[in-house]
């Protein structure tokens, strides 16, 4: 008799201790379960950060080539200026809404962007010196980062630059890039445009003299 009670106690004990380690287990995994819910949500946070962080530069980016627009030189002074006064204004706002979605990166990634930046910028101060240099060495850098082949030459040092950086920063970097080299587009067109006008204008002053 007091065996039986012993194996019951016995039993009664360990089918506690069963419960109790099924009840932990789904308390974990319920906390399992919110983790990764809040996990997309950060992702998906951050998604919308960064779209909010591109669309940013993009509005400067065109306000920016609206002010330097063909439109704006054809258009009256006082025109102009209030025109430029309200870009100006929506640059300034624009400005005022700061988004920065931070990068996690280690000590080889955040060497890696360094030199990277610096490289870039090398070739930025030197654009206005040599625009056409200037551009190539973009297009070569430009090059590193696509998948595909490209028609220009690759910057291989860039490139091995560029692998080491977190993935985040290899997108953005690409990114500045491209906004460069359309700038630079830009910039030339308006240069041989300019060029173009003082042709004309030493051209109808030469006629001018004729008649």
């Amino acid at each position: 008799m007091a065996q039986a009670k012993i194996q019951a106690k016995m039993n009664e004990s360990s089918g506690s201790k069963f419960s109790r380690t099924l009840s932990m287990a789904d308390r974990s995994g319920r906390l399992l379960e919110t983790l990764d819910q809040l996990e997309m949500r950060v992702e998906t946070l951050r998604d919308t950060a960064a779209a909010m962080e591109q669309e940013r530069e993009s509005i400067l980016e065109m306000i920016q080539s609206l002010k330097n627009s063909q439109e704006m030189r054809n258009i009256s002074d006082g025109e102009r200026e209030e025109l430029t006064l309200t870009a100006e204004r929506l640059m300034g706002r624009t400005l005022s809404v700061e988004v920065c979605v931070g990068t996690i990166r280690n000590s080889q990634q955040e060497d890696a962007l360094r030199k990277a930046t610096s490289i870039i910028n090398e070739i930025v101060k030197k654009l206005l010196d040599d625009m056409e240099g200037g551009r190539r060495c973009l297009q070569a850098l430009h090059a590193a980062c696509v998948t595909e082949a490209p028609p220009v030459p690759i910057d291989q040092k860039f490139q091995a630059l560029v692998i080491s950086c977190a993935l985040e920063d290899q997108k953005k970097i690409k990114r500045r890039l491209e906004m460069l080299l359309r700038n630079t587009e830009n910039a030339e067109d308006n240069i041989k445009l300019m060029d173009n006008l003082k042709l004309d204008e030493a051209l109808v002053s030469k006629l001018a003299t004729f008649n």
